[in-house]
């Protein structure tokens, strides 16, 4: 239910519209959002090539090791 909601939201938007909508809900910090970013997570995984994921994998752990 919630993927089909969060796709159905953003299916028409431009680059700008989610580049927004991700940058507003991380700077939110509110854990609700987590879901919604999830989709959009796996909507990117799933088209991404082994180097890019290779890259946003070091990001994670780069970030991890950031984080108190």
């Amino acid at each position: 239910m919630i993927k089909q909601h969060i796709v159905e939201n953003f299916k028409n938007d431009d680059v700008n519209s989610i580049m927004e909508a991700i940058n507003s809900s991380v700077n939110d910090q509110d854990e609700v959002v987590l879901p919604g970013l999830g989709i959009f997570f796996k909507l990117f995984w799933t088209e991404a090539d082994d180097d890019t994921k290779n890259k946003i994998a070091q990001l994670v752990r780069d970030g991890l090791d950031h984080t108190n």
